[in-house]
């Protein structure tokens, strides 16, 4: 049963159950995201230089026989170890990246259709602050008082008692909206 996916996690990749994207790939796109981060923290390059520094001391300083890497040679051993290190440091922090383009893409993908609701929304407002004060202009110009109100509210009370007089009172007010309008 597929769910609907996240939009803070790239397609494909989302943390819920989705058929076109197994858990495991998660996983491990998550470990590597994991391991980047790590390998980018001062912690990181602090306990690799005291692990080399103890590797050399070790291998100089030990006896002959308790010796794994030759300080003659340049340390081999330790050479190898951190070429290997990199060589999946490099992929793995390629990986991390296109992980985060991906949220990248999907976050510039949201604000783009938030920027566009919001721009629907204040063109929407902004007609209707038009219509508004359209509408007090006209309201104005008849020169709405207490007694213009209260006759119109009579008119409203009488048209709901008797329903038949209202279609005389509008066509009076067509007849009052006429004259207005001629100057």
């Amino acid at each position: 049963m597929a769910r609907v996916q996240d939009f803070d996690s790239p397609r494909g990749r989302s943390p819920r159950f989705v058929e076109s994207a197994p858990r495991s790939s998660d996983r491990f796109g998550r470990a590597t995201e994991w391991v980047a981060r790590a390998m980018g923290t001062p912690w990181f390059l602090l306990l690799l230089t005291v692990f080399c520094v103890a590797w050399m001391a070790w291998n100089t300083f030990a006896p002959p026989a308790w010796r794994f890497d030759s300080a003659a040679l340049g340390f081999t051993a330790l050479t190898l170890m951190l070429s290997l290190q990199a060589s999946y440091a490099a992929p793995l922090i390629l990986l991390a990246q296109n992980r985060q383009d991906d949220r990248d893409r999907v976050a510039m993908e949201q604000d783009r259709q938030r920027a566009e609701r919001n721009l629907a929304d204040t063109e929407y407002m902004a007609r209707e602050i038009v219509a508004l004060r359209m509408t007090i202009d006209d309201l104005s110009d008849r020169q709405i008082t207490r007694e213009f109100l209260r006759e119109e509210l009579r008119a409203l009370l009488a048209e709901l008692e008797d329903p038949s007089s209202a279609e005389e009172r509008a066509a009076e007010e067509r007849r009052r909206d006429r004259q207005r309008e001629r100057p």
